[in-house]
């Protein structure tokens, strides 16, 4: 399979794309069903989270996302 993609969605979710597995807190994997594409909630109004259900629509939620690059990362001590 594909290599992980996640795709940062203008005024909609993370989406997850390739070989890939999501875990809760404690470790426990979700059963995906097969899924090797899927929608992260990241508008915080899913009632399915972490999974994206299409509020974001209903709610108006915005954020535009254009790529850039991170700082380096901070010497650890």
């Amino acid at each position: 399979m594909a290599a992980t993609k996640i795709t940062v969605m203008n005024n909609g979710p993370l989406r997850v794309e390739g070989d890939f597995e999501i875990l809760d807190s404690s470790g426990a994997p979700f059963g995906l069903a097969g899924r090797t594409a899927i929608g992260l909630c990241r508008c915080g109004h899913s009632a399915n989270k972490p999974f994206c259900d299409g509020a974001h629509k209903a709610k108006g939620f915005v954020d535009q996302v254009q790529a850039r690059e991170l700082p380096a990362p901070k010497p650890q001590a």
